[in-house]
């Protein structure tokens, strides 16, 4: 077994092997070296079999890298480990347990677009107005419910409001419409596990003895219920290890409790804690801003993050015009680092508060020929074309699945209208039957017509033929045989203009499934298909990417945790954007922002940039902003305050951004005079133009302005642009997003 290099704090984390351990791990403190040392050193030096270990992680790419670590110290594949996030664990525990509570092993997983499709036909059925009653807000209800343990009957019974009962109503349908199709949706198997152990002690016993050890990453993201499957798992030989940090407990919003941490050492009172506060990636200068930021949370266990990489490049605090122009700001910097410096764009992030702060810096990358790309874009798995064929998939492994019945039978068009499936559904609603099972007795249904019929019954002799094949076949040659079964790219040619582009995808799937493998479990239940169909299900839409793989990384600081890069700006740093205005209603919200904050801060290994806007595009208005509290907590002495070219007099952020006030932990707005010259600066904020100043359009480009006319939010202009094509155009400023063109064509 090879030994890796561990300084005093981690090795004592390491060598610690019985007991419950709780380790407290700054950013970039080494927490993934400590876990694979941990594993590595029990099954190497203390002899313990690697089956009877479980880790826990919260990415599928996480649990891909613990392996391989583990795999490297050892000098040999760990076989038999159980490794995984917590949402493949349960699966797999479940494909063996499903019997005990009213499932079989060919469960389907539903994801955020089956739930949502199931959400939408229960309002419809309901009468509910989708308006009234956003699907996404009923799911979003539901999730937190499930997240919290509360069952359906139990939100009813609290329900405050019409749409609380609404949803509580759905709840209840969903979850009954759920296992009537033998599917489960990503909640569900966390809390299945839960009613099992609870309905059937001696299999969590059988479970919890199995597993000597137990190791769990990123521990501050659990919710409720996967604090209570740590217990149940680890209560019995107590040799539990849990790794994170309180100060990046970031998902509060889907039911993550940092709380759980703070519970860990009440119920575990013999826990050893153990501090990494070294950090290996950031220079001082990052790790000061940091420390300054997140000491204003009271609600935290405490550390304090350094490094020997002393000094560096000081904070760049820089102020733009508007979004624009941070965008234009942040492409000139990059192209300016990538030519004299010793970085490549792939050394380069941008991350933001929200998905839609992506636009202005793909548009600005564009223009400048930087390569980027956008990571948390809409996952393989959600394409179009991708779900379709899934769908069979799913329904030749799963043939009570009436979600993937309803997509596959209208794929390609088989002359089956709403009015036909609706019908459909009323028959097999009536006689207790899934759908594919209705479709193939559809002689029995009156209302159908004669053609409907017969497409129908086609239908379900394709899927009964294509799943007697299926059940020890390839995933990949069953997927194959459905492509050439349904003739899926001659239909995609037809009625797709960008047919080719969609075939382009559905070979990548291809691809995917001749390379798919997992480890050989004798003990483990299902045929090859739906292990696939697991995999596919359970990979999340943070793990996919779009655009050049050497480019400028584009993403939302959820998606950068755990990631780092050499150059790190962090965008949008204004009060309402971030920390988000919906965060002010709590402590606990503000805390949270705080902690994402935190996260962004510590991305950067050699040189970071926080921007922020004085004015942002927001429903298509430009509206006024201010500085984002978390500024004011950056050390001074760290900071290099900068401005764009866009901006023109004013204040930088020091002198209008809130005050922090230690002793009362609040925010209060720094006393103002309205003097002559502070009016006078502040009128430079406001857009002027002069005929036959140059300017550019996002979408036109450069041009000349050739007229004006109106006041304040009524001001028009009128400009000529370069592009003959284009022409001139009368534009309203408000709404037109125009910035100075500097370098006349």
């Amino acid at each position: 077994m090879r030994q890796p290099t561990l300084n005093a704090a981690q090795r004592a984390a390491v060598d610690h092997t019985q007991g419950p351990v709780l380790v407290l791990a700054g950013a970039g403190s080494g927490k993934t070296r400590v876990l694979t040392a941990r594993l590595a050193a029990l099954v190497g030096e203390h002899k313990l079999p690697p089956t009877r270990i479980l880790a826990v992680t919260f990415t599928n790419r996480a649990a891909r890298e613990m392996r391989r670590r583990v795999s490297e110290l050892l000098e040999q594949e760990p076989s038999g480990l159980w490794i995984g996030t917590f949402h493949s664990i349960c699966a797999r525990l479940l494909r063996r347990e499903a019997d005990a509570i009213g499932f079989t092993s060919q469960f389907t997983i539903y994801d955020d677009v089956d739930q949502l499709a199931l959400i939408k036909r229960l309002l419809d059925s309901g009468g509910y107005s989708k308006k009234t009653y956003p699907p996404k807000l009923i799911r979003s209800v539901i999730s937190a419910a499930k997240n919290r343990l509360v069952p359906p009957e139990a939100l009813a019974a609290n329900a405050q409001s019409e749409g609380e009962r609404v949803a509580s109503a759905i709840y209840h349908q969903f979850d009954q419409r759920l296992r009537a199709q033998n599917a489960m949706d990503f909640d569900d198997l966390l809390i299945h596990p839960l009613t099992l152990f609870k309905n059937f002690p001696e299999r969590m016993a059988r479970y919890a003895d199995r597993f000597k050890a137990v190791l769990v990453d990123e521990f501050q993201d659990t919710n409720r219920a996967q604090y209570l499957l740590v217990r149940h798992m680890g209560d019995v030989h107590r040799n539990l290890c849990v790794v994170g940090d309180d100060d990046q407990s970031i998902y509060g919003w889907r039911g993550a409790d940092v709380g759980n941490m703070l519970d860990f050492r009440t119920d575990y009172p013999d826990a050893t804690i153990y501090r990494l506060e070294e950090n290996y990636r950031s220079t001082q200068m990052i790790l000061d801003a940091a420390n300054g930021v997140i000491s204003a949370n009271a609600r935290r266990l405490g550390k304090t993050l350094f490094t020997s990489r002393s000094g560096g490049e000081p904070i760049a605090v820089v102020t733009t015009a508007d979004e624009r122009d941070e965008a234009e700001w942040v492409a000139r910097e990059y192209r300016q680092r990538a030519a004299t410096a010793y970085y490549t764009f792939a050394d380069m992030a941008v991350l933001y508060r929200t998905n839609s702060q992506s636009r202005s810096f793909e548009e600005a990358f564009r223009r400048s020929s930087i390569p980027y790309r956008v990571v948390g874009a809409v996952s393989f798995f959600a394409r179009r074309e991708i779900k379709d064929l899934v769908a069979y998939l799913r329904l030749i492994a799963n043939p009570a699945d009436d979600e993937a019945f309803l997509r596959a039978v209208q794929v390609p068009k088989r002359g089956l209208g709403t009015t036909t499936l609706v019908t459909l559904q009323a028959a097999g609603g009536r006689w207790n039957r899934p759908l594919l099972e209705t479709a193939d007795i559809a002689d029995r249904v009156p209302d159908l017509r004669p053609r409907a019929k017969r497409a129908l019954r086609e239908f379900a002799e394709l899927i009964r033929r294509l799943s007697r094949d299926a059940e020890h076949a390839a995933p990949v040659a069953v997927l194959e045989r459905v492509i050439d079964d349904i003739q899926y790219e001659q239909w995609l040619e037809r009625e797709e203009v960008e047919g080719a582009d969609r075939m382009e995808n559905v070979r990548e799937l291809l691809s995917g499934a001749a390379e798919w493998s997992e480890e050989v479990d004798p003990e483990e239940p299902g045929t090859p298909l739906e292990r696939f169909l697991a995999t596919a299900a359970l990979t999340t839409s943070t793990e996919q990417e779009a655009g050049q793989e050497n480019g400028v990384t584009l993403m939302t600081v959820h998606t950068a945790k755990g990631l780092e890069w050499p150059l790190v700006v962090v965008a949008g740093l204004e009060d309402g954007l971030f920390p988000l205005s919906r965060s002010f209603d709590s402590p606990d919200g503000e805390e949270e922002e705080r902690r994402l904050a935190y996260v962004a801060i510590t991305r950067a290994q050699d040189r970071l940039y926080l921007s922020w806007a004085k004015s942002r595009r927001r429903g298509g208005q430009l509206m006024p902003c201010a500085p984002s509290r978390f500024l004011e907590c950056v050390p001074l002495d760290v900071v290099d305050e900068r401005r764009s070219s866009g901006v023109f007099g004013g204040d930088l952020y020091r002198k209008s951004a809130p005050r922090y006030s230690a002793a009362g932990n609040a925010f209060t707005a720094a006393p103002a005079t309205a003097t002559a010259s502070t009016v006078d600066v502040e009128s430079q904020d406001a857009p002027r133009y002069i005929k036959g100043e140059r300017v550019r359009h996002r979408t036109f480009g450069a041009g000349a302005i050739r007229g004006l006319s109106g006041t304040g939010r009524d001001l028009k202009v009128v400009v000529e642009f370069d592009d003959e094509e284009i022409g001139t155009k009368h534009l309203l400023v408000a709404y037109a997003g125009l910035e100075r063109d500097w370098d006349p064509a």
